[in-house]
């Protein structure tokens, strides 16, 4: 990968790291539901005008705007609201890579290979890092509420399987549309008028900014960027970086809300990347090092 495409590539990572932070900042001024709702309403208009319909099934379209809309964002955004830090947030999202890999045992019927299990065991154990925190940063609605929102994401992602599209953008901008009505909606439907009300008196620049980065750097053009490196390079060289994602979330976290990084969100962050590492490239790492083996081997 060129440099300047590989320093591009981190760059979005660091936008989805630090969007977290970004979103607690937002929910100080708006409720969840709505704040969801708001983003998604910006990600759909005006795009959608100017952007064909993606050559799949609405009810693709539509299903995926219900589940990364309301399911996802709309659910992470109360766990964080709920008292989840928003460094613990990125790191728990990252789950939904090992739901996405039970989901397609089930549903493509693909095997689950023994890396896949020693990562998610591997996984887990940060996971049970995690719940030994007692500083104030983990809250078990928060926990649970992140860990729905990486389920949901899964389900998001095999979506997007089935609907085969090469349309990405135009995918994620026509879904958006028929999430922010939903989120409105059920906003309205647990706290009355209460949040609309909160949002006509509390709006200040920080919620504003905090909509405008979710919609426009880390949502748009953040897609944009990393579908189109996935174009021009093997997944096998841009996806790895995703990992990088939870690390720029805890250090996001740690300069905008001064979070303590303790030994067991360390611990937590090793064990949950180390997990994903080992169960999403384990086998194609160990075959690589076969492959460097048998060349080194050759040429001596």
């Amino acid at each position: 990968m060129k440099i300047g495409h590989l320093l591009l590539a981190i760059s979005i990572t660091a936008i989805w790291g630090v969007n977290f932070s970004v979103i607690k900042l937002g929910l100080i001024a708006v409720d969840p539901l709505i704040l969801a709702g708001i983003r998604f309403t910006l990600c759909a208009l005006p795009a959608i005008f100017f952007m064909p319909k993606p050559d799949v099934q609405w009810r693709y379209i539509v299903g995926y705007g219900l589940v990364f809309g309301i399911g996802l964002w709309g659910v992470v955004n109360m766990g964080i609201k709920a008292g989840l830090s928003a460094g613990i947030a990125s790191l728990v999202l990252q789950f939904s890579a090992f739901f996405t890999i039970v989901l397609g045992s089930w549903i493509f019927k693909e095997a689950i290979s023994r890396y896949q299990l020693a990562g998610i065991g591997i996984a887990c154990c940060g996971l049970l890092s995690i719940l030994s925190i007692a500083d104030g940063t983990v809250t078990t609605t928060g926990l649970c509420l992140a860990l729905l929102g990486a389920v949901a994401w899964s389900v998001a992602n095999v979506i997007s399987k089935k609907a085969k599209t090469t349309q990405v953008f135009a995918f994620l901008v026509w879904s958006s549309a028929f999430s922010p009505i939903p989120l409105f909606a059920l906003d309205y439907a647990v706290n009355g008028s209460t949040g609309y009300s909160a949002l006509a008196n509390q709006l200040d620049y920080r919620a504003v900014l905090s909509i405008l980065f979710q919609v426009y750097p880390n949502t748009l053009f953040g897609y944009w960027v990393w579908n189109s490196l996935l174009k021009r390079y093997p997944v096998s060289t841009v996806a790895p970086l995703s990992l990088l994602v939870p690390v720029f979330g805890l250090l996001g976290s740690v300069l905008i809300f001064d979070e303590r990084l303790s030994l067991n969100k360390l611990i937590a962050v090793v064990l949950i990347v180390a997990g994903l590492g080992v169960g999403l490239y384990g086998q194609r790492a160990l075959t690589a090092l076969k492959r460097s083996v048998r060349v080194g081997d050759v040429s001596r």
